[in-house]
């Protein structure tokens, strides 16, 4: 196999083809890894600007120190990564689907390594995040509806293109109001898009939370010469005092 391109990891899973491959990027000089699912790719190393923005944007929408939080979606681990980086942060909950994903960290075949494996305040759980959501146990099975600070998600591309059908009903008012369940009063709920901000999604986020809004992640795109613009939306639990 070329030293150029190689193909890491091959699997099935229940919503398709998963690979993880590495690539050599000769106009950056740099090895690119990419996640793909059949033929969408899921996360590439190359562009983490606006994974790491949601950890940042969130936590810092948080009233107060958030200790307790939950990550939907581990893929390369970057928005993990960076929660563990903000002060106080005293347990976080990573969830994810694709159970190859969790393999690949605890194999240290990413560009983190076993970075989260081995962080003692990091749990990498295996499960459905959107069937959690539903759920009223909710995101941490061994403590069943414990609410969190943060509540951050980077599963699908955007709000309407989707992954996988399961997801659909998560996006729609009455899907987003099962998340502020699982938050403490004035606990934020995050989630990444790869598209600028959809005015249609912020109603439905502002039906479901007292407080909604989208801050945009712009970055430049060394391949193409141009800058790009992410969403990460967020929303608030109403204050503290609520109950």
């Amino acid at each position: 196999m070329s030293h150029l391109f190689e193909e890491i990891d091959y699997c099935i899973t229940p919503i398709g083809a998963l690979s993880l491959r590495r690539r050599r990027e000769l106009k950056l000089g740099v090895d690119v890894y990419e996640i793909k699912l059949g033929d969408e790719f899921l996360m590439t190393s190359l562009f983490t600007a606006s994974e790491i923005a949601l950890a940042r944007l969130g936590l810092a929408a948080c009233p107060g120190v958030a200790r307790d939080v939950v990550v939907g979606g581990l893929g390369l681990g970057y928005t993990a990564q960076a929660v563990l980086e903000q002060y106080g942060v005293s347990e976080l909950v990573v969830v994810e689907f694709l159970q190859p994903v969790i393999e690949w960290h605890e194999r240290g075949i990413l560009p983190l390594g076993r970075a989260l494996p081995d962080e003692p305040r990091c749990r990498l759980v295996p499960g459905d995040f959107f069937a959690l959501a539903l759920g009223e146990a909710g995101f941490d099975t061994a403590r069943p509806g414990r609410r969190f600070d943060a509540v951050l998600v980077d599963i699908d591309h955007t709000p309407e293109l989707l992954l996988d059908a399961r997801s659909d009903s998560f996006y729609q008012p009455e899907g987003l109001a099962n998340v502020r369940r699982h938050l403490k009063p004035g606990g934020i709920f995050g989630l990444w898009s790869n598209d600028p901000a959809d005015e249609r999604f912020l109603d439905h986020l502002a039906q479901a939370f007292p407080q909604a809004w989208a801050e945009p992640v712009s970055f430049h795109n060394p391949l193409t010469e141009r800058t790009f613009t992410q969403t990460v939306y967020l929303a608030r639990n109403g204050t503290r005092e609520a109950v």
